[in-house]
């Protein structure tokens, strides 16, 4: 760690407010160089410096490092996320610009007041509120007061207000997990483990109206484990992809998380620093909320057209994975209760759970729900037998490779887990092997399983209201179909008597 002695006249200047405090984050490289930058913009802003060219020129101003990304969208609101490269105030403009096929002339444009980067992150945040349904809009940001050239989309779309109204509309959500950010001075010696970052833009180019991350969103190493500032470090690291940022730009993002992005590799609750894992989550994933009812946690709710989809947390409150048997829980009874409760009172055609281990796969290997906590999968499947709770579909990750797989169920409708990984983690090839436990997987549909391949997958809802299909499809790092499985909604509902 380096240590800097600091003359009393510049403390002064420091604890006056005219140059921004940098925490111990210092001690990671790019804390370092936040805190020399910050230092020596303060220094030129108070006179006491000249900046490399002489002048306080665009060089010396804070910069936008990551998105803009869009968030949490929903009839009348959005919210919209930036990285800044310091501590700074970011502030938003926007304006309609159509409403539907209608071109809108001469909108006023309406600012927001400034929000304050995160002191953890320098992350912010911007909700915006009272858009109206089915609009379209475009946005600028200010950083420090100077409006940014951004060369990225700077435009977004509301949810439409169809209840009532019309047929529910069609929609698409993307979806993947396993984003290996190479690193190569903290990665394992060898071969690079994270490949080609095209797939995001192979992502982008389906147009998808929203991009749902299963879970190790990005990898902790052993350097990143046991700080905050490490934790910090390694979120800002792997959004600041260049490939990455289109994507954030151009559709709105929802997330949950894994073991990776979590902390150690299968680490569950007994992780001393879930806590500042939690809340940097909270800074780099904005979300509706997260956990509910004083239970902490990154798992809620969000409605998507006439679709809603259920974000589970997976690691917060899970017991070790070789904890007696009878203790072991990958939910919680609160996250569950919250689940089967919420389920319940679902009135949507298609309900997507989505968690990064799979949940039908019954061989015991890995991290399945099968193999860690089958009593509890038990339970889960078997209440939403009981309750008669209709349309549900699970989504997961984590595996390093694809498949769909499909159960089964005497008196009820078959579930389906439709799996997605790894999009530039190492994809595996074990599960074709010979002495694969998963070479013949009992509930896999035939001709889904991707192996060896990074891919992404999508989920197009469309037709009429009470005949809604949901196609699934699975595409390669270049975004070619690898498979696709449509189900009506119709399909997915308890048998009743005639």
């Amino acid at each position: 760690m380096r240590f800097f002695f600091v003359p009393v006249a510049l403390a002064a200047l420091l604890f006056s407010g005219c140059v921004p405090i940098v925490t111990t984050a210092s001690s990671t490289p790019s804390g370092q160089a936040a805190l020399e930058l910050a230092v020596q913009r303060g220094l030129v802003r108070a006179g006491l410096a000249e900046s490399s060219t002489g002048v306080v020129d665009t060089q010396e101003r804070t910069r936008i490092v990551a998105g803009p990304m869009l968030a949490d969208v929903t009839h009348r609101s959005i919210v919209v996320w930036v990285q800044t490269d310091a501590p700074a105030e970011v502030a938003l403009t926007y304006v309609a610009v159509a409403n539907d096929s209608t071109q809108l002339v001469g909108q006023e444009r309406v600012g927001l007041a400034p929000v304050q980067t995160s002191a953890l992150s320098n992350t912010a945040s911007v909700r915006v509120f009272g858009l109206e349904p089915g609009w379209t809009y475009t946005y600028s940001l200010t950083v420090d007061g100077q409006e940014l050239d951004l060369n990225v989309p700077t435009q977004f779309t509301t949810q439409s207000l169809w209840q009532w109204r019309t047929e529910p509309p069609e929609f698409t959500l993307a979806f993947g997990s396993c984003f290996y950010d190479n690193q190569p001075e903290y990665d394992r010696p060898g071969n690079a483990y994270g490949g080609s970052t095209d797939i995001f833009e192979a992502i982008r180019a389906k147009q998808p109206d929203a991009m749902l991350w299963l879970g190790d969103n990005l990898y902790l190493r052993e350097v990143d484990w046991w700080s905050r500032e490490g934790i910090v470090d390694r979120y800002s690291h792997a959004r600041q992809t260049d490939a990455l940022q289109g994507l954030l730009a151009s559709t709105v993002h929802y997330a949950t998380w894994d073991d990776h992005d979590y902390g150690p590799n299968d680490s569950d609750r007994s992780y001393i620093l879930k806590d500042a894992a939690l809340d940097t989550f909270k800074d780099f994933w904005p979300s509706p909320t997260y956990g509910v009812g004083g239970v902490p946690g990154v798992f809620t709710q969000v409605q998507l057209a006439d679709v809603e989809l259920f974000l589970l947390d997976n690691r917060y409150h899970r017991a070790p994975n070789n904890a007696p048997m009878d203790e072991r829980t990958i939910l919680g009874p609160e996250q569950m209760q919250w689940l089967l409760d919420a389920l319940t009172t679902s009135q949507a055609p298609f309900k997507l759970v989505a968690m990064g281990n799979q949940t039908i796969n019954p061989v015991e290997i890995f991290e399945t729900y099968a193999n860690i906590a089958p009593d509890e999968r038990e339970a889960l499947l078997d209440a939403i037998h009981q309750r008669g709770i209709e349309g549900v579909v699970f989504l997961s990750g984590d595996r390093h490779h694809g498949e769909l797989n499909r159960l089964d169920r005497y008196g009820a409708y078959p579930l389906y887990d439709f799996t997605s990984s790894p999009l530039t983690a190492g994809a595996s090839t074990y599960a074709l092997r010979e002495d694969s436990p998963e070479v013949d997987t009992p509930t896999r549909v035939d001709g889904t399983l991707i192996a060896g391949v990074h891919n992404f997958g999508t989920l197009t809802v469309s037709g009429a209201r009470r005949d809604r299909t949901l196609t699934m499809r699975a595409f390669d790092a270049e975004g070619a179909l690898l498979w696709e499985h449509a189900v009506n909604e119709k399909d997915l509902r308890m048998p009743r008597d005639e």
